[in-house]
């Protein structure tokens, strides 16, 4: 279904997609300024061009959201160390010349920690919710209900 469109139809279709303004796609997808809305109109009730873009913003969409997988990983290399946090701190360097003057200067520098114990801890946590690791059990005792018959008899 996808095979009738054209690159001309493909170029609108991915312009379209960055700011959702049809006429705008068309008139940067090169289509005739004049007949621009009249063609992006056309374009968007196409079938194939409306799937087309249907499938691209759905892919849009999946890469800007994290799914349940991606975020156990997450918490998992953070468990494990392996997810390390970026430090930046201001560094001064005082140098004396000859005179006895002094010159100072600044530079930031960087450096990678591994997560805090609270952190690997909240990660477990989390991971740990997401099995159900510490549902809490509760006993519950095998009672035999008792009926009462307390409706009255027809007359």
């Amino acid at each position: 279904m996808m095979g009738k469109m054209t690159e001309k139809q493909k170029r609108f279709c991915e312009e379209y997609l960055i700011d959702l303004n049809a006429t705008q796609a068309a008139i940067r997808a090169r289509y005739s300024k004049k007949t621009a809305r009249q063609t992006a109109n056309e374009n968007l009730t196409k079938p194939y061009i409306k799937e087309y873009i249907d499938q691209r913003l759905e892919e849009i969409q999946n890469e800007k959201i994290a799914d349940q997988q991606e975020v156990l990983q997450y918490y998992t290399s953070v468990l494990r160390s392996e997810e390390l946090e970026e430090h930046a701190f201001t560094v001064t360097d005082k140098e004396f010349d000859e005179d006895g003057g002094m010159s100072m200067s600044e530079r930031i520098e960087t450096i990678k920690l591994e997560p805090k114990i609270r952190d690997r801890n909240k990660a477990a946590e989390m991971i740990g919710k997401r099995y159900a690791m510490w549902t809490d059990k509760q006993q519950v005792e095998n009672i035999t209900p008792t009926f009462v018959e307390d409706v009255p008899d027809e007359d």
